[in-house]
């Protein structure tokens, strides 16, 4: 088939409203569509089918660009990375972008993955090393420890939208190998910590060089991928998350037996060492790998040390990139992938009061299972296991954390739901936040049902990948998908404030208090999320009446004239 097309001639009425009749709505495609811009002489079924896996579907039929008027209303920033290589009657196979996104899954998500992996081996590796006595050799409490996970946390929220203007200017593949390589240096020197004070350092230290990472990532991927794939892409992301603390328990249960060896006496502190040296390594191979844009893969000196010199890509590939990324979302050609934000950009980002209810899910929906998670080492541990089982017992927890959030997150693409979904997790939790209520401190078995409960809760549904990227499809434009992937973990991040202050000492060790809280959380987030689905479907509602309402030259003109921007476009559409 032919690159380009000629676009076939139409005559519209004027004055009259457009619409055509589109295809047959799948019986799960409920509460609207998933199509972040309609077409101007497009009816609402046309595709539908944008958030099902039919690529055929997404990339030749929902096409923005086949009004003639397009290139008057959809306008591509001066300095665009792939302008060159944008066609807007491009055609081309299913085939061809089937085959051209599993490459980018190997060239791009996997060092996604890979990196996401090391940095939460940093970042997670303190859950194994307090099974070792990290508290006991440091002279340290559990206070202690929640106030240095609060001190954490904190840097690692305010680090994160400083970090992002960064990764925008200088671009994500700078950025994010350079932060790696600091904070494994941070990491490292965790071997040497004394007392609470050089503990509460290095926890600062490590938010603040971290805190940027997830977002610069999330934006990175966004450059090659379209709004309907990166929530798969992302369970993958989070998969590398969980899959560190299963191979983080392996590591930690072979490296904590180096407690006594050589100069360094706790074990605890050779798995600082050795783990943080495993990212330095990566953050160096990274930065000579990772390509600025799916249009700039070939060597270019020294940064593009391990890509070949010709690039990835031929320039049909590249042309089938670029145009179906664009013609998914027009708004990310709205800035170039080294342009910077301005007080004002981040400004009219930050207001886009259309986003306040994801960074509002975003405060509380991971607290009913966080407490449970951070603390399930030293619950094996209060429960009579010693370390090397106590790692080994965290397994199957994280198991079935991937299973579920693969599971859901395809369950998400395939009937095109989103918000609803997280409600799923919270129902998970409900049943299993009431047991550890009722049940008493000891029962025939309360061991193992202790620790099966402890299990479930930090395996239940996580709906963090299909969040996140809600965050970014219903952005609308770079600058708010690039300041709202900030917020929205910023909310993430006070959540896990939140939540390292609900488990107290002396509620220790059944924390039966701290579960009441959590059950009361629980309630909150079914009533938020519910809210979010209502909000987003009666906006898109409003707006499908005025669109449906105007004719043909009434569009024309709104798109053209109209100081309304990203998500605030009345052709844009929010996807739920």
């Amino acid at each position: 088939m032919s690159l380009k097309n000629g676009l076939a001639e139409s005559s519209y009425p004027a004055g009259e409203p457009t619409t055509q009749p589109g295809k047959r709505r799948k019986w799960y495609h409920l509460f609207g569509k998933d199509v972040s811009h309609v077409p101007l002489d497009e009816g609402y079924s046309t595709g539908s089918e944008t958030a099902s896996l039919h690529t055929d579907t997404i990339s030749n039929d929902h096409n923005v660009f086949t009004a003639p008027e397009a290139s008057d209303i959809y306008k591509i920033v001066d300095g665009f990375e792939g302008a060159h290589r944008f066609e807007p009657s491009a055609t081309w196979e299913p085939q061809e972008e089937e085959k051209l996104v599993r490459r980018l899954d190997w060239l791009i998500a996997l060092p996604a993955c890979i990196m996401f992996f090391a940095l939460q081996l940093d970042r997670g590796n303190i859950v194994q090393a307090l099974s070792d006595g990290l508290l006991n050799d440091l002279g340290l409490t559990t206070n202690d420890y929640n106030n240095g996970m609060t001190i954490f946390y904190c840097s690692f929220l305010f680090a994160e939208l400083p970090s992002q203007v960064i990764g925008k200017k200088l671009g994500p593949d700078v950025w994010i190998p350079i932060q790696m390589v600091l904070w494994s240096v941070v990491a490292m020197s965790q071997a040497a910590l004394q007392g609470k004070t050089s503990f509460f350092i290095c926890r600062w230290l490590l938010g603040m060089l971290e805190g940027g990472f997830i977002p610069d990532t999330i934006l990175y991927l966004s450059y090659f991928y379209k709004n309907v794939e990166l929530p798969r892409r992302l369970s993958w992301f989070w998969t590398s998350y969980q899959g560190t603390q299963i191979v983080g328990a392996f590591l930690a249960y072979g490296i904590l037996h180096l407690r006594g060896h050589s100069g360094l006496h706790e074990g605890w502190r050779y798995l600082f060492l050795i783990e943080g040296s495993f990212t330095a390594l990566i953050g160096i191979l990274t930065f000579f790998y990772l390509p600025p844009s799916p249009t700039q893969t070939s060597r270019d000196g020294w940064k593009g040390l391990l890509r070949p010199r010709s690039g990835w890509f031929s320039e049909r590939e590249e042309i089938i990139m670029v145009t179906r990324v664009l013609r998914d979302d027009p708004g990310k050609a709205t800035m170039h992938n080294r342009q910077g934000l301005t007080g004002s950009l981040i400004w009219e980002a930050l207001t886009d009061y259309h986003m306040w209810p994801i960074y509002l899910i975003g405060l509380s929906w991971g607290i009913p299972n966080a407490p449970p998670q951070a603390y399930i080492t030293l619950t094996c541990k209060a429960l009579g296991f010693d370390t090397f089982h106590t790692n080994l017992l965290t397994i199957p927890a994280y198991t079935l954390f991937i299973i579920q959030l693969l599971f859901w997150t395809w369950v998400s693409e395939r009937i095109n739901q989103r918000v609803l979904l997280g409600v799923i997790g919270q129902l998970w939790s409900l049943p299993l936040l009431i047991s550890l209520v009722v049940l008493p401190p000891n029962f025939p078995g309360w061991k193992w049902a202790k620790w099966t409960l402890s299990t479930l809760l930090v395996g239940a549904p996580y709906p963090h990948a299909i969040l996140v990227a809600l965050t970014s499809r219903n952005a609308g434009s770079v600058r708010t998908r690039t300041v709202g992937s900030s917020v929205y973990n910023m909310s993430v991040q006070m959540s896990s404030i939140i939540s390292s202050q609900i488990y107290r000492k002396s509620d220790a060790p059944y924390y039966y208090t701290g579960n009441k809280a959590l059950l009361g959380v629980l309630g909150y987030n079914i009533l938020i999320y519910i809210f979010i689905k209502l909000y987003y479907v009666r906006e898109n509602n409003k707006r499908d009446k005025i669109w449906d309402g105007m004719s043909r030259e009434e569009r024309i003109n709104y798109l053209k004239t109209t100081t309304d921007q990203g998500n605030k476009r009345l052709d844009f559409r929010f996807a739920s």
